[in-house]
């Protein structure tokens, strides 16, 4: 269920759960209005980012379109610079139909190209090849992104927005994309957009923007508001209009803002793997890919032992089963700063607190939340099996990564313990609002989520190789 924009590239899909009218097809993300600070440079007391709205088209030149104006501006600039340097010296040629700004709380405000009237825009932005333009919601879209994720979501959203206008100017034709849907799935034409509104970012972030600044604690949300645009849980990456699960779209945006638009314009579907997925069976979609917190618990401690017994073994050191124990106990850990899943080395215990934070993380973002902590701590066990440091810098990101490299196996299972659709994005959620996954013993870990999700992914996509060891 999605609204369907004709001929146009669009971003939200599904919508957020706070435009009511297509509330009954979207998954809500827990959370509070954020205070991110603002990303406009202030070199206009009287025009905030120095941008005068005019040149979008149907705008009241409020706070909103201000915002939207600078944000295109500058995002207009990015690729004047870099788009010659991407595509072997082809000038940027700007939208020919211009930019849009669509009044959804108005019955009778213009509607712009592509669609029949103002409310098929509500709750959305799009990127329309035929005409040209980028047009969005100013009423029930970037305000909403702003009040809940910060400004930096609306800089997201319109870059992503023009990645499509990238993308057209590159040679990829609506024509082409529906002459060759296998070579041009919609996951992929919407991953590369990611990627472009990652290195868009990346530019912002070091500082080469003229109206725009963004700080790296502001990415946290940013990102946030990303995986709010994920497909349904159990969507196939084959289906028409899929976009992707979290894990998909952020390591879209990641790879982008890491190494630049060349590689987001060399992204194929001979070279990205998406995690998207199907229910592989009508038991597990009828649970939602979710099992109760003790039956989850039960069967992915087997399944970690094993794991993690390979990989001491394999770096030539001794495993010792680790005891599982709740209740009292786990709050006299020596380890107890660790969060709700502690390790101690001290009899090699982990002590997991099943009250109050871990059943409310396991209820309310999914059972993955606590398979993700559960895995943690085991990495913790393997460091002290292999004599490695459990406290510092090198041991919160190896944690992080040896979380990674358990989830990747299951990514590649088709049966026994293996992950269910969601559950990436509940490790990604997880990953963004907190540190537990990385704590070290003294309970310190990485200060961002951005970084968090960076060293996890990496784990998951190269395996234990990738958390250096040796």
């Amino acid at each position: 269920m999605r609204t369907r924009l004709p001929a146009a590239v669009r971003l939200v899909a599904p919508v957020l759960l706070l435009v009511a009218s297509l509330a009954a097809c979207t998954n809500a993300i827990a959370g509070e209005p954020v205070s991110t600070g603002s990303v406009l440079s202030e070199t206009n007391p009287d025009q905030p980012g120095g941008i005068d709205p005019s040149f979008v088209k149907n705008t009241d030149g409020g706070p909103i379109d201000q915002l939207a104006a600078a944000v295109l501006t500058d995002v207009r600039s990015y690729w004047t610079e870099t788009f010659p340097a991407t595509f072997d010296g082809k000038e940027w040629e700007d939208l020919s139909g211009g930019y849009y700004s669509v009044d959804t709380s108005s019955d009778d405000a213009p509607a712009p190209p592509c669609v029949q009237q103002a409310s098929d825009v509500e709750g959305n932005a799009f990127y329309c090849p035929s005409e040209d333009v980028i047009a969005w919601d100013r009423a029930a879209l970037l305000p909403v992104l702003k009040e809940r994720f910060g400004e930096a979501a609306v800089m997201l959203v319109l870059a992503h927005e023009m990645g499509h206008a990238v993308q057209r100017r590159a040679g990829l034709t609506p024509d082409e994309q529906r002459a060759n849907p296998e070579r041009y799935p919609t996951i992929l034409i919407e991953a590369q957009a990611d990627c472009y509104a990652g290195a868009f970012v990346r530019w912002v972030a070091d500082g080469k923007a003229a109206h725009l600044q963004v700080a790296d604690d502001r990415l946290d949300a940013a990102l946030e508001s990303l995986i709010t645009f994920r497909d349904p849980v159990g969507t196939e990456q084959t289906d028409e209009g899929a976009h992707g699960d979290s894990f998909d779209r952020v390591s879209a945006f990641q790879d982008g803002y890491g190494s630049g638009a060349t590689l987001c314009a060399d992204i194929s579907i001979d070279n990205r793997t998406f995690t998207q997925r199907g229910f592989r069976s009508a038991a597990d979609a009828e649970r939602g890919g979710n099992l109760p917190f003790d039956q989850l618990v039960t069967s992915i401690t087997e399944d970690l032992t094993a794991y993690f017994a390979t990989v001491v073994r394999e770096q030539g050191g001794t495993w010792t089963d680790p005891t599982l124990t709740s209740g009292e106990a786990a709050a006299e850990c020596a380890g107890s700063e660790q969060g709700p899943i502690a390790f101690c080395a001290e009899g090699d215990a982990i002590e997991v607190t099943a009250e109050e934070e871990l059943p409310k993380l396991h209820t309310e973002i999914g059972d993955y939340a606590t398979g993700i902590l559960l895995a943690s701590r085991y990495g913790m066990a393997t460091l002290d099996a292999l004599g490695k440091p459990l406290e510092g810098e090198r041991a919160q990101r190896q944690l992080l990564c040896l979380s990674g490299s358990y989830t990747g196996t299951l990514l590649a299972r088709t049966e026994g313990f293996t992950l269910s659709p969601g559950d990436l994005d509940e490790a990604i959620q997880v990953l963004l609002r907190y540190d537990y996954p990385g704590r070290d013993t003294a309970g310190e870990a990485i200060d961002t989520g951005y970084e968090r999700v960076s060293v996890f992914r990496k784990g998951t996509l190269e395996g234990p190789a990738a958390c250096e060891l040796t």
